[in-house]
C-alpha cells in the first residue's frame, strides 16, 4: 500500500520485482501532470520529490524544503549616505512640498553611495560591516538645486564632488564590486518622477521657494545605510532598511 498521510492507497507490486527491505532508491521520477498513475491521486505537489525510504510494502515520499534556495536567494540592495538627524525633518519637509504638486513616491532622503547590484542578504551585510570598520566621517556641501533625465534623477540636490566625497564612494563601491558606468555624481534626490523638461523647471524653482538657503547647504556624512531597493518598484513601498551604522569621527 502506497503510504500517504491523507490518502492510502492500495498498489500491488508486481511479482519478482520488489524492492529489497529498506532498500535506498537515489532517485524517482515525480508523477507528471494529469497522469493516470496512482501518485497523481495524492494531490500532493509535483515538485521537488525525493525518495526517503522503500520497504517491501511501502513507499515513502517527502517533500524538499526550500530553505537552501532561501539561502542563495538574491535581491537588488544599496549603500546610503544619510544626511544628519537633525537635517532630516527640513529635507524631508521639502521633499513633501514638491511630492504634493508633482507627485511622486516617498522615500528616504539620503546620497546614494553605491548603486543597485544583486547579492545574497548574508554578503550585502558582510561587505556593509566591512566598509563600515574602515570608512570614516566626511562632509559634504550643496552645490545647487539640478534636475536629471530620468525617474531617479528628476530633481536632487547636487553635492560638491570634493575627492572626500568621490573617495568615500569609491572605498565602498571597491568592497561590493560594484562599477559605475558613468562617473560618480554626489547627489541628494528631492523628487522622483517622470516629469516633462518644462516641469522639472518649475519644481527646481520651487525647492528654492520652499527653502531659499537649500542650495548652500553643508553637512556631515556619518551614517550608512544598507538598503534593499527594487528599483522595479517605482512605488518604493518595498524598499527597506536592511543595516545602519555610524561612521569613525
Amino acid at each position: 500500500m502506497l503510504f500517504c498521510p491523507t490518502h492510502p492507497i492500495r498498489i500491488p507490486l508486481p511479482p519478482r520485482q520488489s524492492p529489497p527491505h529498506h532498500r535506498q532508491i537515489p532517485c524517482v521520477k515525480p508523477p507528471k501532470k494529469n497522469s493516470n498513475s496512482p501518485f497523481s491521486r495524492l494531490g500532493l505537489p509535483l515538485r521537488f520529490w525525493n525518495t526517503f525510504q522503500v520497504s517491501s510494502h511501502y513507499i515513502i515520499f517527502m517533500e524538499s524544503t526550500t530553505s537552501t534556495l532561501a539561502q542563495v536567494k538574491k535581491n537588488v540592495y544599496s549603500v546610503w549616505a544619510l544626511p544628519p538627524e537633525e537635517l532630516t525633518p527640513r529635507l524631508k519637509k521639502l521633499m513633501e512640498g514638491l511630492r504634493s504638486e508633482f507627485g511622486g513616491p516617498e522615500f528616504e532622503p539620503h546620497v546614494t553611495v553605491v548603486g543597485a547590484i544583486s547579492l545574497t542578504e548574508s554578503d550585502a551585510r558582510d561587505k556593509f560591516n566591512k566598509v563600515c570598520e574602515e570608512l570614516k566621517a566626511y562632509k559634504s556641501s550643496v552645490e545647487k538645486v539640478d534636475t536629471g533625465s530620468f525617474f531617479y534623477q528628476c530633481v536632487f540636490l547636487r553635492l560638491h564632488p570634493t575627492p572626500e566625497v568621490v573617495e568615500a564612494s569609491a572605498h565602498c563601491c571597491g568592497h561590493f564590486g560594484y562599477k559605475n558606468s558613468t562617473p560618480y555624481m554626489p547627489h541628494l534626490s528631492l523628487l522622483y518622477g517622470d516629469l516633462t523638461d518644462e516641469e522639472k523647471k518649475t519644481a527646481q524653482e520651487k525647492a528654492y521657494v520652499l527653502d531659499e538657503n537649500i542650495g548652500s547647504l553643508n553637512f556631515q556624512i556619518s551614517r550608512l545605510a544598507l538598503y534593499k531597493t527594487d528599483t522595479e518598484d517605482k512605488s518604493c513601498k518595498s524598499w527597506e532598511k536592511v543595516a545602519e551604522c555610524e561612521l569613525k569621527l
